[in-house]
């Protein structure tokens, strides 16, 4: 089987001047009067979710200092430290544009930025962090996608493709099944992240593995690929991701691991203005068919926590 590498690296680097048009779950939860969050049970933003649901599991009283890699807006950490002052903080971004975002929300904390692809960092760059987060951003990193054996591919290209995959077929058991894109740069960054020995790391992106539910199946829809699909965007294309292959790698690299989808802690309020919207064909107004995408992303967006052995 053939590769080719699929990069955003330049997009984010010299081209990608807003978010607007690539809303995520983080972002749709900021403003106070979102309709997203009274869909859910309690209104709060993204990062107060996920700081209480992280609290349930980790014991977050011993994270003393965070990193976060591809951050968007800065609206998680930012949540993250109004309710965890205080800690040491640094956000790494790929996109000048961003960043100076990220600055400016969090310009009331006490973060240090850095502007770096995370796939170039060194590992030995990311240790002593208690916590490592990267929310809504996997399918960002580079992809390997599956093409005919006709296509031509520089040979060096070629080899240094099937090396990297190799490498994770050898040390931990990976199929490299034929046809099937490979989430590498992910696979890459969680293998880099639990040999720098960070205490606990959180992932999330759009899975390719995840299934509706029994109890949604009447107001929901979505196949369950199996494999990386790709996600046509402006400028650049990104990729579902094959959690099952990250949790492998952290469970070998000694780290316990949790995983599930964002409605185990972003909890719907299935009302019967809900169950109308996610029922009706088509929707009948704007805030009918902002809910049908936000409840469609608590399913399809799946979440990896990683422990490390020796922590509970």
């Amino acid at each position: 089987m053939r590769y080719v590498l699929n990069s955003t690296a330049d997009y984010h680097r010299n081209e990608l001047t807003s978010l607007g048009w690539e809303l995520t779950v983080c972002n749709c939860l900021d403003p106070a009067d979102s309709p997203c969050r009274k869909a859910l049970q309690r209104p709060l933003s993204f990062g107060q979710h996920l700081y209480h649901f992280l609290a349930g599991i980790l014991p977050l009283n011993d994270v003393q200092s965070v990193v976060e890699i591809g951050g968007g807006m800065g609206y998680l950490l930012r949540d993250f430290l109004s309710l965890h002052p205080p800690v040491r903080a640094r956000m790494i971004d790929i996109s000048p544009y961003l960043l100076q975002r990220q600055k400016e929300t969090l310009q009331s904390f006490p973060v240090d930025f850095l502007l770096a692809d995370v796939c170039d960092i060194p590992g030995e760059a990311l240790a002593g962090f208690d916590l490592a987060m990267l929310n809504e951003n996997l399918g960002d990193l580079p992809t390997l996608l599956a093409v005919p054996e006709e296509t031509v591919v520089p040979a060096e290209e070629a080899i240094e493709h099937i090396e990297r995959l190799h490498h994770f077929s050898r040390n931990y058991g990976l199929p490299l099944e034929k046809d099937m894109h490979i989430n590498i740069g992910a696979m890459e960054v969680v293998e880099k992240l639990c040999q720098a020995q960070i205490r606990y790391i959180y992932l999330s992106e759009h899975s390719c593995e995840a299934a509706v539910p029994e109890a949604m199946k009447p107001y929901l829809s979505f196949s369950s690929a199996g494999h990386p699909e790709s996600i046509p965007l402006k400028g650049h294309r990104e990729f579902t991701i094959k959690f099952s292959y990250l949790q492998k790698i952290a469970e070998m690299l000694n780290y316990k691991t949790k995983r599930g989808v964002f409605a185990d802690f972003l909890t719907l309020k299935l009302n019967d203005k809900i169950k109308t919207a996610l029922r009706l064909a088509s929707p009948l107004n704007d805030e009918q068919e902002i809910i049908r995408q936000f409840v469609y992303d608590l399913y399809k967006y799946e979440y990896l926590i990683l422990m490390k052995g020796d922590d509970r």
